[in-house]
């Protein structure tokens, strides 16, 4: 016993995690269970009661694919040929001659656009400079240009589909890249085909909206505040702040906060979280910027809670007509591992859109070593830019792209020529990504939705079904299967087994991976295999035992005799669902992860599970082992 002890502690260890990373799939299951048992108001206080612990097991449970959860596939390909057009100084007969080959061609392969668009021009022996860049550029420094150029448009689209699928409130959406033009866009749990193509196909909304006074926006969320402390909003909805982020209360408001609002607040003594909540139903979820610069925090627990409450129409009715509520598209500080997101109030009238930009360009400032925007505009927008700039000097000026706030900088001077430039950007990357989104309103490439495929909640119910069917009976025909043949081995090997499914499943939501029915093959695959494991062993034992060797040495050679085959087998499958998973995608993807995953608990369940029982075993005396 002694010699197996520290096999034994981290044999409850494994399970002991094993057990914490599947609490929250038990508990989110169990919740939206009791919510289906129940309707109307009671719902909506189900809801309101618990929606802080669903939230926090949804994201934590294991999450299910397309395949078993139901919703649509879209596959775009962003028009890289109609952005070359439309890049072009100047057209001709012959340019457009040449495009629409590109064009027929690039339907065909897969090849890169810039290199067909390479070959047709050389073909014909057309210089390039002729239609795109300078007379002072050769072809390959006009390629590398169009080719950055290129790259820049796929981001573009795919940081606008994803700015709107997140807007749109879909759930653990999969937005990924494809080849050097394609976008996968995975949407569990939607279903509405019309909607979806608006949202991903439609032109972004780029538009610069003035900052209103932040006296103005902080007299707008205390009559909010006093409005809905008066109604009793706590009390009669049963909406409570996220008061594991308020803690003490007076210190958190105090390092989150520091306008007058605020201070009102904080001077009303210490109160606890939940008086404080039900006194202030909005500052306590919208916290007033410590600068008094109009901005308030939300944490990302209390977001959806402050929308509901702006979308009201009794809350409507305080809001001043021009003006609006606008959250940052990313979160602005984290403060004790929860995200806070801003909240701007701004202007609902625009006073340019993106249409005026024709250039975006991130660099850096090489008189401070920061990074920084530079835009430059038309000729129409310049005019207009310089007059608004020029009557809103030390205001703030927001840049939103589809109701999400990018950035919102001070407005320093009249700015003329129609260039301008964002600072305060905390990296190379963050400006790029500024970049990316001011020209996606300046220079859209245009986006195809070329395939769509919609899984129907019934039809994922059905896999599910089907998925859960094959595997316990995989399940229950091994299990019957080793128990007759092996009996106590048997016996000791469906143990085993089953730490070793409960093993898979607890990667899986440690890791946050995606269940999907090629998944659940390869589980019952990592089944099979850990089933053979231990073939492999009780074999060797039994040969041992028929030489006549005691039961004690006949196990110790059985399992020191059969591992080098066992651990060849399970390595090589490793590397093959390395493989796969490297090189393949969607469903390949699912098979391999599973794979790998029932591979690498199958090497401890079958090497040291199973040993460690023996041994106990043994030494306790126990003479009836029966290995059939």
């Amino acid at each position: 016993m002694k010699k197996n002890r520290g096999k034994i502690v981290a044999i409850v260890l494994s399970f002991g995690l094993a057990l914490y990373f599947l609490y929250p799939t038990y508990q989110y299951n169990s919740l939206v269970k009791e919510l289906s048992l129940v309707s109307g108001d009671d719902s909506l206080k189900f809801v309101n009661d618990n929606e802080a612990t669903m939230r926090e097991a949804r994201g934590k449970r294991i999450k299910l694919g397309l395949d078993l959860q139901g919703g649509m596939r879209v596959v775009l390909e962003v028009d890289i040929v109609k952005m070359l057009e439309q890049i072009a100084k100047n057209k001709d007969d012959q340019f457009n001659e040449i495009m629409a080959s590109i064009t027929q061609e690039a339907q065909t392969s897969d090849e890169s656009i810039i290199n067909i668009f390479q070959r047709n021009f050389e073909s014909r022996q057309i210089r390039l400079s002729r239609y795109f860049g300078s007379l002072r550029e050769d072809n390959s420094q006009i390629l590398s240009r169009l080719q950055d150029e290129t790259d820049k448009a796929v981001d573009r689209a795919m940081e606008i589909v994803r700015n709107r699928v997140d807007q749109y409130g879909v759930s653990e959406p999969a937005i990924q890249k494809q080849g050097g033009r394609r976008i996968i866009v995975e949407l569990p749990g939607v279903s509405k085909e019309d909607e979806v193509r608006q949202l991903l196909q439609g032109t972004a909304l780029l538009e610069f909206k003035l900052m209103k006074d932040p006296e103005i926006i902080y007299k707008t969320m205390d009559a909010i505040d006093k409005f809905l402390a008066g109604k009793g909003y706590s009390d009669s909805t049963g909406v409570k702040s996220d008061t594991t982020t308020v803690k003490s209360s007076r210190s958190s408001l105090s390092s989150l906060t520091g306008s007058d609002t605020s201070s009102d607040i904080l001077s009303e003594g210490e109160k606890t979280p939940e008086q404080l909540m039900k006194d202030h139903p909005f500052l306590m979820l919208a916290r007033p910027n410590q600068q008094g610069n109009g901005e308030a925090y939300v944490s990302e627990n209390d977001k959806d809670k402050v929308e509901r409450i702006l979308a009201r129409k009794d809350v409507q009715n305080l809001i001043p007509a021009d003006m609006g509520f606008y959250f940052s598209s990313k979160h602005a500080f984290i403060s004790e591992g929860v995200k806070y997101y801003s909240l701007y109030g701004l202007r609902k009238t625009a006073e340019l859109t993106g249409g005026v930009l024709v250039d975006a360009r991130a660099t850096i400032d090489p008189n401070f070593n920061q990074p920084v925007v530079s835009m430059e505009m038309d000729n129409q927008g310049s005019i207009e830019w310089a007059r608004i700039t020029g009557a809103n000097v030390n205001k703030r000026m927001a840049i939103v792209l589809d109701n999400s706030v990018f950035s919102a900088p001070n407005i320093r001077g009249k700015i003329t020529g129609g260039r301008s430039q964002i600072e305060g950007l905390e990296s190379i990357e963050e400006a790029r990504l500024l970049e990316i989104i001011l020209k996606a309103g300046a220079l859209p490439a245009p986006v195809d939705i070329i395939e769509h495929q919609a899984v129907g909640p019934s039809l994922g119910e059905d896999s599910i079904e089907a998925g859960t069917n094959s595997f316990l009976l995989a399940f229950a025909l091994i299990v019957v299967f080793m128990v007759v043949y092996y009996r106590t081995g048997g016996i000791v090997a469906n143990i085993a087994l089953f730490i070793n499914t409960l093993f898979i499943f607890s990667i899986l939501a440690a890791f946050g991976g995606t269940l999907t029915l090629p998944g659940i093959a390869g589980i019952v695959l990592a089944i099979g295999m850990a089933v053979d494991a231990n073939v492999l062993v009780f074999e060797r034992i039994r040969e041992e035992l028929a030489t006549h060797k005691t039961l004690r040495a006949s196990i110790d050679a059985g399992y020191s005799k059969a591992f080098s085959a066992i651990f060849d087998s399970n390595i090589t499958t490793l590397f093959t669902g390395i493989v796969l998973y490297q090189f393949g995608s969607g469903p390949i993807q699912g098979f391999a992860l599973t794979l790998m995953m029932g591979v690498t608990a199958n090497l401890f369940t079958a090497i040291v599970i199973t040993r460690v029982v023996f041994d106990v075993m043994t030494d306790r005396g126990t003479t009836e082992i029966n290995f059939g």
